[in-house]
């Protein structure tokens, strides 16, 4: 059976699969997140800080972006995809032309830069909603796209977790008063705590800097890892924690919420969200008619969830000294099928497309042991085998996180590997 990138996209055989394991990690990649990443064909480095996402990378991400959709769809979140070039007059009415952090673009045969690539989109959404807000009754109501971002990064040593250009989703919303803006804040910060629990990792809710660009304080959400760049304050019993840049808790301190123990972890942020106010409605003339006919500016939120950084991180959080250990709801395929010793799995590969189960079949002529090493590597949940070894009608079940195999019969194994409907 042929792989065809347009039929069913469940399926795969890795000999048709263009992209090959490397046994030796990158020498120029620091990070481990790039190292399993590059050796097990997801992505490739392009440079610095810059990455292409190949067929299994591309499939993780996919996963990812689908969860996100699910949940901002469920808040009220209508998806629209904005400009990724931006001309300068956008970040000169917010004055942000001149952070450090901007791409900026001279077109042919000008001089001087007049445009900049997005590496966020508060003015530009603002603009938008000018056009088709006028009235009280136009409020409120959220936009959000999943869009490459770009960012004059100058530590881009750490993978994907840090790029100069990656993947992010930004939800904009937008109402009549700062009461129904914290309003709405608090159901996106239920729905982000939802978003990192089915992509299988825990991420702490952080209270963070407010700044020029924000209404008050905002929040993170930090996911403890000890590479990560950042440090969270944070308590042992009910998990409040506030980054240590603003921390007036320090370790040892009694928590103001509960009276647990404060203490200090390494963490990666994965999202956060920004009460804005009206800095950026103010900028673009952003107004509405209120109840009583009286214009008033709108008041924005901002909530961001980086999706390629997302990816790093569960790299970072899932693997073993043999490789990558995917989440079932994030990883590229649910059964890795292997066909040992000149086997035919092709009627179990068969089997699976049927029960409608994600497989890899590994249907190249190689060695057990850099099949079991290559499959080891590659991380997905489930490994079947087929071989002269298990016998007629049977297939051995392993999970990648566990030591254990067990032989059994074919429809029993592919009984055990179907997905439930929470997807695990």
């Amino acid at each position: 059976m042929d792989f065809r990138p347009h039929g069913n996209d469940k399926n795969m055989l890795q000999s048709k699969l263009f992209t090959k394991i490397e046994r030796n990690a990158p020498k120029d990649e620091p990070s481990l997140n790039a190292q399993l990443l590059t050796r097990g064909g997801f992505i490739y480095k392009n440079s610095a800080g810059i990455y292409s996402f190949l067929p299994l990378g591309w499939r993780v991400i996919k996963k990812i972006e689908a969860i996100v959709r699910e949940e901002m769809d469920a808040i009220g979140g209508q998806e629209i995809l904005m400009s990724a070039l931006h001309d300068k007059h956008y970040l000169q009415k917010s004055g942000r032309w001149n952070v450090d952090v901007v791409f900026k673009v001279i077109a042919a045969g000008d001089k001087e830069p007049s445009y900049n690539a997005s590496w966020t989109h508060e003015e530009i959404m603002a603009e938008i909603a000018s056009k088709y807000v006028s009235s009280y009754r136009d409020l409120p109501f959220a936009a959000y796209q999943i869009q490459t971002k770009f960012r004059n990064e100058p530590r881009a040593k750490s993978g994907i977790l840090r790029g100069r250009e990656f993947l992010m989703k930004d939800l904009y919303s937008f109402h009549a008063s700062e009461e129904d803006l914290f309003r709405y804040y608090a159901e996106a910060a239920r729905a982000y705590t939802k978003i990192f629990d089915r992509l299988g990792t825990h991420a702490v809710y952080t209270l963070a800097s407010g700044g020029e660009f924000t209404l008050s304080n905002t929040h993170e959400f930090q996911v403890i890892l000890p590479i990560g760049e950042d440090t969270i304050v944070v308590c042992e019993k009910c998990e409040y924690a506030e980054n240590k840049e603003i921390a007036k808790l320090k370790e040892g301190d009694p928590c103001p919420k509960c009276g647990g123990a404060m203490h200090e972890e390494k963490s990666v942020e994965a999202g956060n969200i920004f009460p804005l106010g009206t800095k950026y409605s103010e900028a673009f003339n952003l107004q509405f008619v209120s109840e009583k006919g009286e214009k008033q500016y709108v008041v924005m939120g901002s909530y961001g969830i980086g999706i390629t950084r997302m990816m790093g991180i569960l790299a970072e959080k899932y693997h073993d000294e043999k490789g990558l250990i995917w989440p079932e709801a994030t990883a590229p395929f649910r059964v890795h099928l292997l066909s040992l010793a000149g086997a035919d799995a092709m009627p179990v590969y068969e089997k699976l497309q049927k029960a409608g189960v994600e497989v890899l079949y590994d249907d190249r002529d190689l060695s057990a042991g850099q099949k079991f090493a290559e499959a080891d590597l590659i991380g997905i949940p489930w490994r079947m085998v087929v071989s002269p070894k298990v016998g007629d009608g049977k297939v051995e079940l392993k999970r990648r996180n566990e030591e254990k195999a067990e032989v059994m019969e074919v429809d029993a194994a592919i009984t055990r590997v179907i997905p439930l409907k929470n997807g695990i």
